[in-house]
């Protein structure tokens, strides 16, 4: 005859199964407790990015609002001036425009450009960037491909001028040379010294390019506080004192 025994554990192994209960209970709790911590955290982050970019924006816009306010003011006192050169924008033979041509309209009265021969004595170069200019810029069919006024075909004002660069074309580098603040200078550049053979935007390659260029006073840069600057670095690493002034 079989007798059913009843099993009973022993006192040594309730106090193990009691402990991997209570090592369960806490590992579950502490789990929890992270979970909700790092969700807190990330919505924190989340949080005071959304704090900052919001901002940002409205420190930005305040910025660029106050470069607009510049941009009208420079406008209203050269608008009317530069407006005339306009009707110089006509057709020319591509196939002639083989040479840098440069021609004063206006001769400047102001200081004038710093330049130095290159070290092949073949070209112009500047280091001379404190300068401002206002621009209309064409193609042989007559096509404006860009200029400093707010509607290339309608101009209603002008829009904030061009700060000088060593970035620009070598046409154009070589073309100020010898030009005066508040000169105005008509160029014509050659494909070679503008953008060769490669397309730029509505620029096919090979194009030939005529520039009118009046040259100002470069304006005082507009305040960017350390707020804007701090928190442009922070989100994005683009400094706006670096790039835009």
């Amino acid at each position: 005859m079989i007798v059913n025994e009843e099993r009973k554990t022993s006192p040594k192994q309730r106090i193990i199964i009691v402990a991997i209960a209570v090592f369960m209970l806490f590992s579950t709790f502490a789990l929890y407790v992270g979970i909700v911590l790092n969700y807190q955290n990330q919505e924190s982050t989340t949080s005071d990015t959304n704090r900052k970019m919001a901002r940002f924006n409205v420190l930005y816009e305040e910025y660029q609002n106050a470069k607009d306010a510049q941009g009208d003011e420079l406008s209203g006192k050269y608008y009317e001036q530069f407006r005339k050169y306009k009707q110089n924008v006509k057709a020319f033979n591509a196939a002639s425009a083989n040479n840098l041509v440069k021609k004063d309209l206006v001769v400047g009265t102001g200081r004038a450009l710093e330049y130095k021969t290159s070290a092949d004595g073949k070209s112009y170069e500047s280091t001379d960037v404190n300068y401002a200019a206002y621009y209309i810029g064409w193609l042989s069919d007559e096509t404006i491909f860009d200029s400093s006024f707010d509607d290339s075909t309608n101009p209603t004002k002008l829009k904030s001028p061009l700060n000088g660069s060593t970035g620009m074309i070598q046409g154009w580098i070589e073309g100020l040379e010898g030009m005066r603040i508040g000169g105005v200078r008509e160029l014509t550049i050659p494909s070679a010294l503008g953008y060769g053979d490669t397309d730029q935007g509505t620029i096919p390659a090979n194009s030939p390019l005529k520039f009118i260029v009046m040259l100002i006073e470069k304006p005082s840069p507009v305040e960017v506080s350390d707020e804007l600057e701090n928190i442009s670095m922070e989100l994005y690493g683009y400094s706006i004192r670096e790039h835009e002034q």
